[in-house]
């Protein structure tokens, strides 16, 4: 478990993300919703010790997250940010070998290498493990950065805007595979979307938040609703039921 105690981000006189409270429950897939500037990227940070907190506690695995070890972090939480970009000429199979790295220290055994492997080929990417990341679509880019979380072998993944810059099939092809670790692999997930239909359809517990604060906590049917988002977005917004899934329509 995750637990989050009044955490506080300031920029000199501006709290971007202002005494927030909350648990991350395992194996689920939590999404954090909410308007740009809501400070979703910045409690994914801090949650993760990337970002440095003003104030509160992060408790992982009931260990506030400042007393980890930060290889014994790294072997328990993984972070995609969004601008995971590299700046070498890495093929598919080096970038996934990284996922490795608080393990081996660079020096892969016969163990590392089977997780590569399996890492690779649970993501679809064997065929062209070789190939170099310049020359990937963009899809193929996001499954091998996300191959490379799953050979980290981590209990937390935490995940900024997986599906930034991807056409609505391969996000959608995304998600299912983010979905698949969640319930086939046993691990928690916490993502920050802007989509809050992909939201809808494959979260079991939604964060919504605005200016900094948490509005609400809760499944999809507590969050997915009308007045709550209109109030969150500021905008029109109708909610309609497809195949036991809640679509939103705005308009």
């Amino acid at each position: 478990m995750i637990r989050v105690e009044s955490l506080s981000k300031k920029y000199q006189d501006h709290e971007v993300v202002k005494s927030v409270n909350l648990i991350i429950e395992k194996g689920k897939l939590t999404t954090i919703i909410g308007p740009n500037g809501a400070g979703k990227s910045t409690l994914l940070g801090m949650v993760s010790r990337l970002l440095e907190k003003t104030a509160g506690v992060v408790y992982v695995n009931e260990i506030p997250i400042e007393e980890w070890n930060e290889n014994e972090l790294a072997k328990t939480l993984a972070i995609l940010k969004q601008d995971n970009n590299v700046g070498m000429r890495i093929t598919i199979e080096e970038l996934v070998g990284f996922g490795r790295f608080p393990y081996s220290q660079g020096k892969l055994t016969k163990e590392d290498q089977e997780h590569i492997d399996n890492a690779i080929n649970y993501m679809g990417l064997n065929d062209i493990r070789n190939k170099y990341l310049n020359e990937l679509s963009g899809g193929q880019r996001q499954r091998a950065f996300i191959a490379m979380i799953i050979a980290q072998n981590t209990e937390y993944i935490l995940l900024d805007e997986p599906l930034n810059s991807l056409d609505i099939k391969h996000a959608k092809e995304l998600m299912k595979i983010i979905r698949e670790l969640v319930d086939n692999l046993g691990k928690t997930v916490v993502m920050v979307l802007h989509d809050i239909n992909f939201a809808s359809c494959y979260s079991d517990r939604i964060i919504a938040m605005q200016d900094g604060n948490v509005v609400q906590i809760g499944n999809v049917e507590e969050i997915i609703c009308g007045d709550l988002l209109e109030e969150l977005y500021e905008t029109p917004i109708r909610i309609e039921n497809y195949e036991e899934r809640k679509i939103c329509i705005y308009y």
